[in-house]
């Protein structure tokens, strides 16, 4: 699928939108279809106003893409199904299915041969217990379908906390899953590429650090032996082969003190953690994204410069703003270069992803010293 061909996007947001932006200059055309009018997508590419399970307009998709792909995974997959009869979705819906359901999702990670932690199915409060009972507290409940940044999910540290955890997470409607609480020493990411014709790249591992259960930072080079990091990308390359992947899979680890790996969950789609690669890397994980789907050579992966991603809230936008228009004495003095990306959304609400700033270094340390002497992201 060549430059001039129009790529069609399920969902409107940053990532769309970003994927937009590094296609277009490409050559390709876009079309997002989006709920929300004026979409971040919208902004820098035609949109579709319509709910994601409006069948009519995923037609109007189909016919006016050469190609469908989707930037978030809670797509309605009945209507990615029924877009692989009427349109070229190289994704397919299968991998859709299976990363919508957490407990899909591990089974199909472990019959990749890669270790998850240890889980339990759970259908009702005495479930639950005889589970608690059976991994150990703590133990984080989860919904199997829905939730990202800490939502739908609940931490059980106590016994006490079973019945209204249970009760809580089960108002949802769905299945629940049990994890065992990993003690990590660091939480890391890999994305992997992998196209039609079988070409797989993986970008560099990216150290992850969360604040409230929404991704703060990600650190690359990630500071671990070069041995875990080569098996990192290994475990990430068997996942995209093993779910017949295509386009970009993100997956997310535990690594322990003593070294072991273990898989969280998995993305199919571009990832908040691999926003560093915009500026820091040969090929950004966007453009990635578009070669993959569209059956073109992937690009290459090096890591070009240290970074450090930093994610920019909503309370962070204004000082942020700020900061970006004055002259900036600790990033000449630290040698580091900031590069500010914003979204387009109309709103600024606390907690809400507005944007992010790759900030390229010398080395990570020179990056997180500006980050913290900007005083804008205090924790």
């Amino acid at each position: 699928m060549l430059p001039g061909a129009t790529v069609g996007i399920l969902g409107g947001g940053q990532l769309g939108r970003m994927m937009a932006l590094a296609g277009s200059a490409m050559g390709y055309r876009f079309v997002a279809l989006d709920p929300t009018a004026d979409a971040p997508c919208g902004q820098v590419a035609e949109q579709i106003v319509a709910a994601y399970d409006d069948r009519e307009a995923a037609r109007e998709l189909a016919g006016r893409a050469d190609v469908i792909t989707y930037e978030f995974e809670n797509v309605d997959a009945d209507v990615a199904a029924m877009l692989m009869d009427e349109s070229y979705v190289p994704q397919g819906s299968r991998l859709l299915h299976t990363t919508q359901h957490r407990l899909r999702e591990k089974r199909a990670i472990e019959a990749a041969g890669v270790p998850v932690a240890p889980y339990a199915q759970i259908g009702s409060e005495a479930e639950l217990r005889e589970a608690a009972a059976r991994l150990g507290l703590p133990a984080v409940l989860k919904t199997a379908t829905g939730g990202y940044d800490g939502k739908g999910q609940w931490v059980i540290r106590s016994e006490a906390e079973i019945a209204p955890a249970y009760a809580e997470l089960s108002r949802a409607g769905t299945e629940l899953v049990l994890e065992q609480f990993i003690r990590f020493d660091k939480e890391l990411s890999v994305i992997a590429a992998r196209s039609p014709r079988g070409e797989v790249q993986t970008f560099p591992v990216a150290e992850n650090v969360h604040v409230d259960n929404i991704l703060h930072l990600s650190i690359v080079p990630a500071r671990i032996p070069a041995e875990i990091q080569e098996r990192a990308r290994s475990l990430a390359v068997r996942i995209a082969a093993g779910l017949d992947a295509v386009g970009l899979i993100a997956v997310e680890m535990f690594l322990t003190a003593g070294g072991e790996l273990y898989v969280n969950e998995l993305a199919p789609r571009p990832h908040n953690s691999g926003h560093y690669t915009m500026e820091a890397c040969r090929t950004s994980q966007f453009e990635q994204h578009v070669r993959a789907v569209c059956n073109l050579p992937l690009g290459g992966t090096e890591l070009l410069t240290p970074v450090v991603m930093v994610n920019a809230l909503g309370e962070h936008v204004e000082p942020l703003l700020r900061r970006i228009g004055m002259a900036d004495e600790a990033a000449a003095r630290l040698g580091v270069e900031p590069k500010l990306h914003l979204y387009g959304k109309h709103e600024a609400k606390s907690k809400r992803k507005m944007g992010h700033v790759n900030v390229l270094a010398p080395n990570v340390e020179a990056a997180l010293a500006w980050i913290t002497e900007t005083n804008i992201w205090r924790v």
